[in-house]
């Protein structure tokens, strides 16, 4: 089974130069002098090598006409924890940051409503339900983190690498599986095997030891780590997006001049476009690339063994969201965040919340 990139998707990485050129233009006036501090998201993934550090690196100090410099470094260069992203932004430590955010899901569940396990099977669906919680994540960014939501943007699908045979789902019964957030382990157990939290740097040697199974990563991000050497099966049924976000901190952003904000604004716009759609391009390739096929131009070619996903598969998928995944995050947000992800997140695809149960 060949996966082909959408053909929307090349057609707007192709017309993304025109949009960007266009972005750049847009400020007619001088910006004042003025010097950004980023902390961005993991320095080996496809969307930051090809995107984020380039956007912050390059395309902001040109499109500025060199007003504007940035001081970039990437938080796993750094040191920093995913989880301790949030706190650096809120106290100002860097003006703008960027990481996975259900890896804030600690600090509030609410941030891992619009990409819960299960929900959204392909990036068009998961696009839509972000924008509809991208207005709730920006609230309690701010009111609680004293940070401004800038967007929204996926990694690739995340999917199953197993060492041993698999034929599907099923055959996750019993099995070990390494998992990244606390809903897709409600996913593991309802499928009947046990799910293992593992730093994603120690996913390789694991797998090679035998501490589980199976992981679930997304399909690029793997590869280009080393996971199809020590896998032998992929199971390419996307359970969650990974998705990421970027942010200011409220107190920088607001003392930023205001025609630099304007600007800023401008580029983010492009920014989001840009990673929508190397997300797309990541995950179809992800899934060549592991598989010895083309097109692989963003990773390297594997022989690992490619599991067709069935309809049953992928309904059994929707009935675990449903029934208990959507149903048990919503004991942790409380009612009236399950009340809001019914009238937004919930609308997109079609599952709502039995508030009743909660």
């Amino acid at each position: 089974m060949k996966i082909t990139f959408a053909k929307t998707g090349r057609a707007r990485l192709a017309a993304l130069t025109l949009a960007a050129l266009a972005a750049g233009a847009a400020h007619a006036d001088p910006l004042p002098e003025t010097n950004l501090r980023v902390i961005g998201n993991f320095s080996s993934g496809v969307q930051v090598q090809r995107v984020e550090k380039p956007f912050w690196t390059q395309d902001i100090p040109a499109r500025s006409d060199g007003k504007i410099t940035v001081e970039y470094n990437n938080y796993d260069v750094m040191g920093i924890k995913e989880q301790q992203m949030i706190r650096l932004s809120e106290a100002g430590i860097a003006d703008f940051a960027s990481t996975d955010i259900v890896k804030l899901a600690g600090d509030d569940p609410i941030f891992e409503g619009c990409d819960l396990t299960g929900v959204s099977p392909d990036i068009a669906t998961v696009h839509k339900a972000c924008d509809a919680w991208l207005p709730v994540v920006a609230r309690v960014l701010e009111t609680k983190f004293n940070t401004k939501l800038l967007g929204l943007s996926p990694n690739q699908g995340l999917v199953f690498w197993c060492r041993d045979e698999i034929a599907g789902l099923s055959d996750i019964s019993g099995k070990k599986v390494r998992v990244n957030s606390r809903t897709m382990g409600d996913m593991i157990v309802a499928l009947g095997g046990t799910p293992v939290t593992t730093p994603f740097a120690d996913v390789v040697p694991s797998l090679q030891r035998g501490v589980f199974d199976c992981a679930i990563t997304g399909s690029m991000s793997g590869n280009t780590s080393g996971w199809a050497e020590v896998s032998k099966y992929m199971f390419p049924l996307p359970v969650n997006w990974s998705i990421s976000y970027q942010s200011a901190n409220l107190a920088s952003w607001n003392g930023f001049a205001p025609e630099v904000r304007t600007f800023l604004e401008e580029q983010f716009k492009d920014l989001d476009t840009r990673l929508w759609a190397i997300g797309e391009q990541a995950h179809d390739e992800g899934v060549n690339c592991n598989t010895g096929q083309d097109p692989c131009t963003l990773g390297k070619k594997a022989a690992m063994t490619l599991v067709p996903v069935s309809d049953a598969d992928k309904e059994t998928i929707k009935t675990i969201a449903r029934d208990k995944i959507v149903l048990e995050w919503a004991k942790r947000c409380g009612k009236e965040c399950a009340q809001e992800w019914n009238d937004t997140v919930g609308k997109v695809v079609d599952i709502q919340i039995p508030l009743e149960q909660i």
